[in-house]
């Protein structure tokens, strides 16, 4: 039987940063074709593949995505923590799902199907091809690090770029130019006073100025300014663009970008639930049976330079993803 932190390690070693995901999905497929597995890849772009492993159909998708955020970090076990970018987020994860689905196989369940995809980190695309496969799966359980409870909800997401426009001249003669930044400085601080919707159990909208960039060199006026914002949605979207639109009017141009709704999942005895506040593929899959979501490992150190799992938690997770698949079958 494989050791799930063994896998895992060697997931971690296999640089797979968004877009460069192809030799982690050549790895996965291998190990999967090696052990029986019927294995499918689908091409998203030239180079980067999602995989489809099944057996007989029918019955529960364990799925998690292989793509990472930069920079790459290489594995190291410390103590009880193996750390490395994607530990937690999500190639831990996808190791206790190969783990957990090599075992039922071995015990004679042949319903169980593995989806890992590309893209996740950034727009999603391989969940949006891997929805045109020809799914027969009753379940979906996605993986995320939620901290190893089942999630009763995910907020969702709405980003858009606010663009604010000026006219260029020379720094020294400024009279002659209209700066695109200042506007945009002006009007980034007022988003606190957006009344943005709230929900019992979601909790309330929250909203992100990612990203900033204007102007091109100090002695030059700036013409353009563009910042992006991410909402994370606990509701319908359409007060959050009614709310922003009313914001911009006027002052900025809007351009929206990627939305993913809110969700409510499919929970079960015997395990702890909370929600949580990011997205994940699921409102993507939905093609793929009723969704749950799970995994190892905390949202909390995803993403940053100290990414880690706990060994005990991951080796654990391979026995919940088993209990999971088993409690959804029987019914």
């Amino acid at each position: 039987m494989t050791d799930v932190v063994a896998l895992a390690a060697e997931l971690l070693a296999i640089q797979s940063s968004t877009g460069s995901e192809s030799l982690a999905v050549d790895f996965v497929a291998r190990w999967l074709i090696a052990r029986g597995w019927n294995v499918t890849t689908q091409e998203v772009t030239k180079g980067r593949a999602n995989i489809w492993a099944s057996r007989s159909g029918g019955g529960v998708t364990l799925s998690t995505h292989v793509d990472t955020v930069p920079p790459y970090l290489p594995p190291r076990l410390d103590g009880n923590r193996l750390h490395g970018r994607g530990a937690c987020d999500a190639k831990g994860i996808a190791a206790a799902m190969l783990c957990a689905a090599e075992r039922l196989a071995n015990a004679g369940e042949e319903r169980v199907d593995l989806l890992f995809v590309v893209g996740e980190e950034k727009g999603s695309d391989g969940a949006r091809a891997a929805n045109h496969l020809p799914a027969t799966s009753r379940y979906l359980v996605n993986g995320e690090p939620t901290e190893s409870k089942l999630a009763s909800g995910a907020k969702g997401s709405q980003r858009v770029i606010v663009r604010t426009r000026g006219r260029a001249a020379h720094s020294a003669y400024p009279e002659l130019g209209v700066s695109a930044i200042e506007p945009m400085l002006a009007l980034l601080p007022t988003l606190e006073g957006l009344r943005l919707p709230i929900d019992s159990v979601l909790g309330e909208t929250t909203v992100n100025i990612g990203t900033i960039h204007g102007g091109t060199e100090a002695n030059i006026i700036p013409a353009l300014c563009e910042s992006e914002l991410m909402f994370r949605l606990v509701s319908d979207v359409a007060p959050i663009r009614d709310a922003v639109a009313a914001w911009a009017d006027g002052k900025a141009e809007l351009e929206w970008g990627s939305f993913i709704p809110p969700q409510r999942f499919h929970v079960i005895d015997g395990f702890e639930v909370a929600p949580v506040a990011y997205t994940s593929d699921i409102p993507l899959l939905d093609r793929w049976g009723t969704p749950l979501l799970f995994g190892p490992g905390s949202i909390h150190v995803a993403h940053t330079t100290e990414e880690y799992i706990d060994v005990g938690e991951l080796r654990a997770a391979v026995d919940a993803y088993e209990r999971i698949v088993r409690a959804v079958l029987s019914t």
